[in-house]
């Protein structure tokens, strides 16, 4: 295996432990674990700041690199974040509501940045910012419906935020 191969990769391995750690936050739901399901939000997070970065700065960026962290995101940020909410929400049809809502609009968001990227801003929150906020949640045992609507639409609204 040649060097440029492992190179272009690496990146690639950063987005793929994103994910991981999104379907693991979804195992350790499953288990009753909502406290250590929020945790590998927080550490997907971690993985996915520098997956970009360093697909920047080794000059290996690819389609394909770009397709997979949005996939990825879904599922770390929109997925899973939004079953700790359901998990600690009691039955209703807001609670529903606000359940289906939050990963589509995550969703939609991840798509609208692909087909248009921006450069030097975000349209609307980021999925990670809203899935932070919602794994913060989670992991004090705190879920509110309003809140995760909220964060629905400010994924999808017009609003620019500035990237750091």
């Amino acid at each position: 295996m040649s060097i440029q191969v492992v190179k272009k990769t690496v990146p690639n391995w950063f987005t793929i432990g994103n994910l991981l750690c999104g379907l693991f936050s979804i195992t350790f739901n499953m288990s009753g674990y909502l406290r250590m399901s929020a945790i590998f939000i927080f550490l997907s997070a971690f993985l996915d700041l520098f997956d970009g970065r360093i697909a920047r700065k080794l000059k290996v960026n690819s389609e394909f690199g770009v397709e997979l962290d949005s996939l990825s995101d879904v599922v770390s940020f929109g997925v899973a974040p939004a079953l700790i909410f359901h998990s600690l929400s009691e039955p209703s049809f807001i609670t529903s509501l606000a359940f289906m809502i939050y990963p589509t609009m995550g969703a939609l968001r991840l798509a609208r940045f692909s087909v248009k990227p921006t450069v030097g801003y975000f349209m609307g929150i980021p999925i990670t910012l809203a899935g932070l906020i919602m794994a913060g949640m989670g992991f004090f045992l705190y879920s509110n419906p309003f809140i995760t609507i909220i964060l629905a639409g400010l994924m999808v609204s017009p609003i620019k935020v500035k990237k750091f």
